[in-house]
């Protein structure tokens, strides 16, 4: 009986161990969301901090992740001279566009946004000059009115106080929603930029990853210093269209910032480090 009893605790105990065992192995790790990111390019699992710290470079391959409009002015500009113009401009469903008005509300939200550009005036390094950045979080930086408006108002700015004026790119075209008059962007922006021209005047350009579309085929490509990051796809329609279009197959850098430079349509390369001394040196000796 004695015998017996014991058998039964033992039975007991280990009933217990197995069910500590069991939750022990249900209960998952607790990681702050957030914590580390994947590399699009080398598919590197990284500390999301140590990728900050390294002006959001790859630390493995020096993939150049996207950077919102604000992460750029604040690695560009000297700390406290940005001065942000039309802030508040914002775009309208001008053709009764089904689910824009939803998708403009959505993209707001994500990006912290009122469209896909931020423009102002900065010194950078100290000198002054007139900055449009556009910001791929917002409809991957997509132009109509609103963008076309922001950055013709900011060139014409940069002519009536005789400065340079500066343009990130990031662009998946002409937005959609906007037909016709998202096209008509191209025209004005370009205009604008040759009235800047003939008052002898400065415009360079930053292509960043990605500029493509009705961008690339006005005012990305007009700079006359045209800068891009490392590794930067930029071009007009997508490689896979051209393919099917042409029937050859395209080299695999084709349309990205190194094969554009071998080829004269790009001036300098620049890592994201060395951009904001690039930039003064070149605005210091147009000044």
């Amino acid at each position: 009986m004695f015998k017996f009893r014991k058998f039964l605790k033992k039975d007991k105990y280990i009933q217990v161990q197995e069910k500590n065992i069991v939750d022990n192995v249900e209960k998952k790790p607790s990681i702050p969301d957030g914590m580390w990111i994947k590399c699009e390019s080398c598919g590197s699992i990284i500390y999301k901090e140590d990728v900050e710290r390294n002006l959001n470079v790859c630390i493995n391959c020096n993939y150049n992740f996207r950077l919102s409009a604000r992460e750029r002015l604040k690695l560009i500009c000297d700390e406290g001279t940005f001065i942000e113009m039309d802030a508040n401009m914002e775009s309208k469903n001008i053709l009764g566009f089904p689910g824009y008005n939803e998708k403009l509300e959505k993209e707001e939200k994500k990006s912290g946004e009122k469209d896909a550009v931020v423009t102002g005036i900065c010194r950078i390094h100290g000198y002054k000059s007139v900055i449009a950045v556009m910001d791929s979080n917002f409809m991957m930086g997509s132009m109509g009115a609103v963008v076309g408006e922001k950055i013709t108002r900011a060139i014409e700015k940069a002519t009536e106080e005789r400065l340079p004026i500066i343009i990130f790119t990031t662009s998946g075209g002409a937005r959609m929603q906007e037909g016709m008059v998202s096209l008509m962007q191209m025209a004005k922006t370009s205009s604008a930029l040759g009235r800047h021209s003939d008052a002898g005047l400065l415009y360079v350009t930053v292509l960043t990853d990605p500029t493509t579309g009705g961008v690339t085929a006005s005012f990305a490509m007009l700079g006359d210093i045209i800068l891009a990051e490392p590794g930067a796809l930029i071009g007009f329609a997508g490689k896979r269209v051209i393919q099917q279009t042409i029937n050859q197959t395209l080299p695999k850098e084709f349309q990205t910032a190194e094969f554009l430079l071998q080829r004269g349509f790009v001036d300098k390369i620049v890592k994201r480090e060395d951009l904001k001394k690039t930039l003064g040196q070149i605005l210091r000796m147009h000044r």
